[in-house]
């Protein structure tokens, strides 16, 4: 396991812990492989790489993979319906995902300022946002300079 991974694992077992929730063994794994990644994975992306897990099937994953958003340890991306492992502490902000169209990578973004006036004409609303997260959809550097 890459180092820092063992920093993201140490903390994601942390806040299952804080939340009275276990990271059991498959959903660990899961949260590794999404953070050996360099992009989104699908669900099936996943399940082949579960090789210890042979029984893992569809549902057993994405049950991993629900339990991991909940607890602000992965984000789904909606419009690749695939999944992301956060940076640790970022869930709890707003994100903005830069998606290329390209090589199909995703970058998070801390979208806290783009999103104060969001805040605040829903708060006129009477709508408390808790969390908000945006998909924008372009070329990435790398892809442009290709």
């Amino acid at each position: 396991m890459h180092h820092d991974h063992a920093v993201q694992i140490a903390e994601a077992e942390r806040r299952c812990s804080d939340a009275g929730e276990s990271l059991t063994p498959l959903r660990k794994r899961v949260l590794e492989l999404l953070l050996d990644r360099h992009g989104p994975a699908k669900a099936y992306d996943l399940l082949p790489l579960l090789d210890a897990e042979k029984a893992a099937k569809p549902p057993t994953i994405y049950r991993a993979l629900d339990f991991l958003v909940r607890m602000g340890l992965a984000h789904r991306i909606e419009s690749l319906n695939a999944f992301v492992a956060c940076e640790v502490g970022a869930c709890a902000r707003s994100t903005i995902f830069l998606i290329c169209e390209k090589c199909g990578g995703a970058e998070e973004f801390d979208a806290g300022h783009a999103l104060v006036d969001l805040s605040e004409a829903a708060k006129k609303d009477g709508f408390a946002i808790r969390r908000t997260m945006i998909e924008a959809s372009g070329v990435c550097a790398q892809c442009q300079a290709a």
